[in-house]
This record gives structure tokens, sequence and C-alpha cells, in this order.
């Protein structure tokens, strides 16, 4: 039996600590969030209310032509309960002229392209904020690459990466966060009708419990099909996650020199401090 239930006041305090510690530590005291209407923007946007005060938090909505308006909304609902500072950016016409290269664009690469797009807005609004990026994945996504590189997944900082998405949703409840919010079903909002179970082909409650007991439990492939789980679903979970590893990575730099960053150059960022 998998238990994935957290204390949620605990995982409460070390991550308003994580973020006011990795914000002010570099100088800031200030955040910027890209809030869709789903569960972990707001939750990360919460957190970020708690660590740093809603006048130094700014929630920007990013929605294409073809966004449900329900995202709008629901995102309208965290804004109005935190009393942050908000900026709605449409993308369309930031985009389209990009998918106008290509009659045979697919709906994935404007996916892509969209997430990229509204990084590109996020990090402009962070230097017109003067506040730092803050990371939205969780770690459900992030172990199977659920997500765009240089997209949704950037950021400065990230506090919902160690959580599951059945955890996100225990902490969301904890923190208030507007139920429609909570109980819609988890979409990326890229295309109508998108969402992330249907693309992904099995649901977060049950893969969170295999990933646990592939990461955390550290079962191999194995001894999780000796626990009763489908061959077939193991061996295609793990191969997603060994698929996403270079998502998981800063670039890999060639050694040359003596001291290579990543390599034998291993300060952490705030040594001096």
């Amino acid at each position: 039996m998998v238990d994935l239930t957290i204390n949620t006041d605990l995982a409460r305090q070390i991550l308003v600590n994580f973020i006011r510690s990795e914000v002010t530590r570099v100088g800031y005291s200030r955040a910027v969030v890209g809030l869709s209407g789903g569960i972990d923007s707001a939750l990360s946007c919460a957190l970020a209310v708690e660590a740093l005060g809603a006048d130094n938090v700014l929630a920007v909505r990013m929605p294409y032509k073809t966004s449900s308006p329900d995202s709008l909304a629901h995102a309208g609902l965290l804004i109005e309960q935190l009393e942050v500072a908000s900026k709605t950016i449409e993308i369309t016409s930031m985009v389209e002229p990009l998918f106008a290269f290509d009659e045979n664009i697919t709906k994935l690469r404007k996916g892509n392209i969209m997430a990229r797009q509204r990084m590109i807005v996020l990090y402009d609004q962070s230097e017109v904020f003067k506040g730092l990026v803050i990371g939205t994945s969780n770690k459900t996504e992030i172990l199977l690459g659920y997500s765009t590189q240089f997209g949704d997944s950037a950021a400065a900082i990230n506090p919902l990466g160690d959580l599951y998405k059945t955890q996100i949703r225990q902490l969301a409840r904890a923190m208030n966060i507007p139920a429609p919010i909570i109980e819609k079903a988890p979409s990326a909002d890229l295309w109508g009708g998108q969402t992330d179970e249907g693309e992904l082909g099995f649901t977060y409650d049950e893969v969170d419990k295999l990933l646990y007991l592939l990461i955390d439990q550290r079962y191999n492939a194995q001894e999780c099909i000796e626990e009763g789980w489908d061959e077939k679903f193991v061996n295609a979970v793990i191969a997603r996650m060994r698929r996403a590893q270079f998502k998981r990575m800063m670039p890999p730099i060639a050694k040359l020199s003596n001291r290579t960053m990543g390599y034998d150059f291993l300060y952490l960022r705030d040594w001096g401090t």
C-alpha cells in the first residue's frame, strides 16, 4: 500500500521558507508567477505571497485565443483571494506569425511555441517587476518529462518540484486554494479539450504511486511487477523517465580544461555569502 500523505503544515513551512531564503539570498525581494488557472501555478503563487507578501508578487495571465475562459476566470479567483497585482498579456499575436511559416504545423509544435513564448513574457515581466520567476512544475511532471524545455519548465527557483501531483492537491486544499481550481481536470490548456491525463494515458493518482516506489523507495522494475503492477505500465513509465533525463539537467559542457563547470567547478550558486 503506497501512502503519499504529507504533513501539509510542515511542507507549507518548508516551502515558504525556501522561497523567502532563495529570493532574498540573491538580492531580490519580489517574485513573478505565470498564473494559468491550474492548481500548480495557483499553489506556487499562494506560497510566494505567504513568503514575500502580496505586494511583492506579480501574477501574469498569458492566454491564447483558444484558451478556456475558465482558465482566466479561475486565475482571477486566486488573484482576488490573494490580493496580488496582476497582468493579462495575450500571446496570440506573438505566436501566430511563427505558426504561419508552416501550414503543416502540429498541435505539439504549437504547444511548445506557446509554452516558450509565455516564458519570454514572464521573464520580461520579471525585469519590469524586479522579481524572480517562480516555477510551477511538480515532481510527477519533471520525472515524466511532461513539460516544454525552456518553456513551462524554466524558472529561477521551483518550490513544487519535490511534490507529486497528488501531494500538490493536498497542500492546495490546506492553503485554501479555490475549489474550482483544485477540482478541475489538470490541463496545460494548449488547445481545446486537452487534458494532462488524456495525453499521458494514465491518471496522476496511478502513476504517482508507481513513481514513489521507483524513485523514493528505489524499487526496480521487477520488484514493482511483483508488487502487482502491470509490466507494460512499469516499463513504459521507466522508459519515459529515462528519455526525459536531458530535461532535468543543465546542458552538459564538453570538458577541455582542468576546471569545467558542472564537473570540477562545483561551487554553490550562493558561494561566498
